[in-house]
């Protein structure tokens, strides 16, 4: 941007250079007298419009240069910005991915909290049947301790019966029944 400026501006001096110059030269040649002390020669008006001719050639490449420069960086931009874009979707992508692995890895952890939880009630539910059988195996021998003893206790006493004599009135087994 800089050159391009400057390069306007060496133009617009040197075309006023020349403007005044040739408006000086034109001035003095209607007066019929030559410039005094030096005296300007068709080779250096020529030397002078090639160097301006090169000047303007110049001034047209750097303008040219300058036009390609913009271009090269616009393109640029333009690459960078869908870089830019390609990144920002790749890290919201990435961010997706990451949130459906957390959610994966929060539904294990919960699935298996859960199935934790399940085994201890049943281990807790298998303890008790354990424990409530225990204690009807105890209950039934229980039982049937009590009934060993009731029956020892009616044979004792069946025993002491007939040791006794036999069958004597209201001390019979089938007491009140009349054959």
């Amino acid at each position: 941007m800089n050159t391009h400026k400057a390069s306007l501006a060496a133009l617009t001096a040197l075309v006023a250079f020349l403007t005044v110059c040739g408006n000086a030269t034109a001035a003095e040649a209607d007066k019929g007298t030559q410039p005094s002390g030096s005296s300007v020669s068709q080779d250096a008006l020529d030397a002078a419009s090639e160097r301006i001719r090169q000047t303007g050639a110049q001034i047209k490449a750097d303008i040219q240069a300058m036009r390609e420069a913009r271009r090269q960086r616009a393109a640029l931009e333009a690459k960078q910005e869908a870089e830019r874009k390609r990144e920002t979707e790749r890290a919201r992508e990435q961010a997706k991915r990451d949130a459906e692995e957390l959610a994966q890895i929060k539904e294990a952890k919960k699935r298996q909290a859960m199935e934790a939880a399940l085994a201890q009630a049943r281990k807790e539910a298998d303890e008790r049947a354990a424990k409530a059988e225990r204690e009807r195996l105890a209950a039934i021998e229980a039982q049937r301790a009590l009934e060993a003893k009731l029956a020892k206790e009616l044979a004792a006493k069946e025993k002491a019966y007939k040791e006794a004599g036999g069958n004597k009135l209201g001390q019979e087994i089938n007491y009140g029944v009349d054959i």
